[in-house]
Order: structure tokens, then sequence, then C-alpha cells
């Protein structure tokens, strides 16, 4: 049987949140369902089986669906090695595989703490030309997640993991706080033309309605600054607002992290 065409769907959940739903053939995989409700009504709607649930880390926002679906569907729930779960048929570390038969796609995972102690990310293809990666709330649109776990070291390291996957790989992240994220780093690089587009395109998607993820690791190299601390408007901008020398990219980095934190 010829396969069709892998669809990508951000589900919004709570106020913020998005579930990722990747179907192909009839299956479906879900990605982080912090409420089974938005996933149950989706199955329904397009006639999917539900076949795998990823889980990329522990808090309820991600996992607080997880349990009734798989009492619902009986599908295979992966999650992290190193995190307390609801449910957890197989534990997943770096450079595992994950074979997901229904849809026929394959991950690999990342290990990527910071934001939680066990946090992991799923990378694979969705077609031949269409890198995807989950990145839960490790990497956002022009943002990453707060250290509630990890250290400014753990985080920078695990973002340097994924700003080495393909420039077009789909940044699929579990929130809509893009709006936001932008507003600081355009007070972190208000020169930077990609930044000021990005910012007008986001306000436009929200105005109607409509997700401003998934983006692309491209997009993000180009207008986070999480993910460039070394270059010099960057590292320029956390000095001047630390009011101190800041030596090395791990201190730039946990500058920048704590100003986006107080950021309104």
């Amino acid at each position: 049987m010829a396969h069709t065409d892998s669809r990508l769907t951000p589900v919004p959940a709570f106020s913020d949140n998005y579930i990722w739903v990747l179907s192909r053939d009839g299956y479906a995989v879900v990605v982080d369902p912090g409420q089974s409700a938005p996933i149950e009504s989706f199955l329904e709607e397009y006639q999917l089986r539900l076949d795998a649930i990823l889980l990329t880390h522990h808090h309820p926002d991600h996992v607080g669906g997880v349990e009734a679906l798989k009492k619902l569907t009986g599908a295979t729930v992966y999650g992290p090695l190193g995190e307390t779960l609801p449910v957890c048929d197989v534990r997943l570390k770096e450079d595992d595989e994950v074979f997901l038969k229904g849809v026929g796609l394959r991950f690999s995972v990342l290990d990527v703490p910071g934001h939680t102690a066990g946090h992991i990310a799923y990378f694979g293809y969705m077609d031949e030309d269409t890198p995807l990666v989950f990145c839960g709330d490790t990497l956002f649109a022009a943002g990453c997640g707060r250290l509630f776990e990890g250290t400014p070291a753990q985080m920078l390291n695990s973002l340097s993991k994924l700003k080495e996957l393909p420039l077009e790989t789909l940044v699929c992240c579990a929130h809509e706080y893009t709006l936001s994220n932008l507003r600081w780093a355009l007070q972190v690089e208000p020169g930077n033309a990609a930044l000021q587009r990005r910012w007008q395109l986001a306000q436009k998607l929200r105005q109607e309605g409509l997700p401003t993820v998934p983006s692309t690791i491209g997009d993000e190299l180009e207008t986070n600054p999480f993910l460039r601390p070394l270059q010099e408007g960057v590292s320029a901008a956390a000095r001047a607002h630390a009011q101190a020398p800041l030596d090395s990219a791990v201190a730039v980095f946990a500058c920048l992290r704590e100003w986006k934190n107080s950021f309104q």
C-alpha cells in the first residue's frame, strides 16, 4: 500500500500549550499530551488510530492526558529514562532510536537537560525532505525553557545539539510564547532585520488566530539570542544589561536567561 503524506498538526491545549499530532495512513503519534480531551476529539474527527505517545519531560502540562489516552487507545508510551512519569512503556536516552510502525517513521533521541533534569527531544524525518524535532520546552520560537532543574551550562549544551540539526528542521515546541519571546529578543537585538520581519509575521499570524510554530532551526539561528551568546551584538547587550563583564558563552547565556525571566 502506498503511503499517504504525513500531516503535522499543533492541537491547542490549556491557554498556550500545543500537543503535536503526526498522522499518516490512518495512524497518529501524539507528543506531550497535557490534556486528553483535545486529542480524543482530534482522533475522532479525523478517524485516526493512536499508535504512540512521545513524552519529552515530566511536567503536568505535558503528561496530564497520558493515562486517559493510554487507557482509551492502548498506544505505546515512550519517554525519558530519567524522569518520573504517570505511565511509560519504553524508556529512552540519547542515541536510542524509536521506530513507530503505524506511521512508518523513525526518530532518534537527544538528551537535552536544562528545563528539567531528564528532558529529551525526538528528531526524525516526516518525509524524505522534511526533518523535524519535537523539543518540548527546551527550544522555543525565539526563546528557550526556564531552568527549573538544570544549569545554564547544561541548557547551552542542549541547545548546541539542536543547533547542529539541518537548517530546514521544523522546530515543534510545546508553547505559543512567540510574541513575548520576540518582544524580548528585540530588546537584545533591536537592529536585527530578520528579527523585525519575524515580529511582523508573528503578529499577523496571531491576529488571524493561527499558530506561529513550527519555526525552523534556520529561523532560530537568525533570530533567537539564546542560540548566539557569543555573537557580538548579543553578548554586548547582555554585558550592558548585567553591567558586568561576561567572560564566557555560559555567562552570557545565564544573563540572557535571567533577563528574560524578569521581562514583562
